[in-house]
């Protein structure tokens, strides 16, 4: 008896271990969901070379000295904010990043690569503009908060943020040790701090996939007078954008 006890424990503890080792080498599939490029053609398309890729840019040209540098979610076609980005904001040339492995760029996403090629874009955009405003939605809200605290940016609008994702793979892994096995931990909170830039934090009233809870503890890391932070009503994270007020919210710290 004691005998096949032991058996049932090993096979449970080998069984477990299966399951870490896979969750450890397929991680990086359940946090990033690549999309091609939708919209758009060569007049509204650039690259830029980092050092060990070649990435896309949906990009409106304006002269003057604002831009708008975005960052999008892990499932987001970002072109396909251009026409609404354009006519909300004529006097700001608009970049838009399709992170390695969207949109044609080249490479796979990680969290390093992400944050690289993040502040290479913001360098590249604040060689012709003086003042740029940094914008990131849901997985690239951690991209933004990491470039505002790395650069000088003009302000940063936060769209549907988390704390950090490790902190919302625990939620939904409770039963796995997460904080050995999650490579891409995207802490927001760690560089919140050190934001100087007026920043305004847009959540979703009914956001299931980031818990107001989450975006709350990014909240109060920031400085005090440094954040506000707006809900707007009747929205979950994927129709946030589609609330009236959530382009003029970006309007009235621009």
């Amino acid at each position: 008896m004691a005998r096949a006890v032991t058996i049932f424990v090993a096979v449970l503890l080998l069984a477990y271990l299966a399951l870490c080792a896979a969750l450890f080498a397929w991680q990086r599939s359940l946090i990033y969901f690549p999309q091609p490029k939708s919209w758009g053609g060569p007049a509204t398309t650039q690259r830029l070379l980092v050092k060990d890729a070649e990435l896309v840019l949906t990009a409106r040209q304006t002269a003057g000295p604002k831009a708008i540098v975005y960052f999008g979610g892990n499932a987001e076609d970002v072109s396909a904010n251009l026409p609404s980005f354009a006519q909300a904001f004529p006097g700001h040339a608009i970049y838009l990043l399709h992170y390695r492995g969207y949109g044609g760029s080249s490479g796979s996403p990680t969290e390093a690569a992400l944050q690289s090629d993040a502040l290479a874009l913001f360098d590249h955009v604040g060689k012709t503009h003086a003042e740029v405003t940094v914008i990131g939605r849901s997985l690239g809200s951690g991209v933004a908060v990491w470039v505002a605290s790395q650069r000088p940016v003009a302000r940063l609008v936060l769209v549907t943020p988390y704390n950090s994702i490790q902190e919302l793979a625990a939620q939904r892994f409770p039963y796995f040790p997460i904080s050995w096995l999650l490579v891409d931990k995207f802490e927001s909170w760690k560089y919140a701090a050190q934001v100087t830039a007026p920043t305004l934090l847009i959540a979703a009233e009914h956001d299931e996939v980031i818990p107001a809870a989450s975006t709350e503890k990014l909240y109060v890391q920031f400085k005090k007078g440094t954040a506000a932070l707006k809900v707007l009503p009747g929205t979950s994270h994927n129709t946030v954008s589609q609330h009236p007020q959530y382009l003029p919210l970006f309007q009235s710290i621009l």
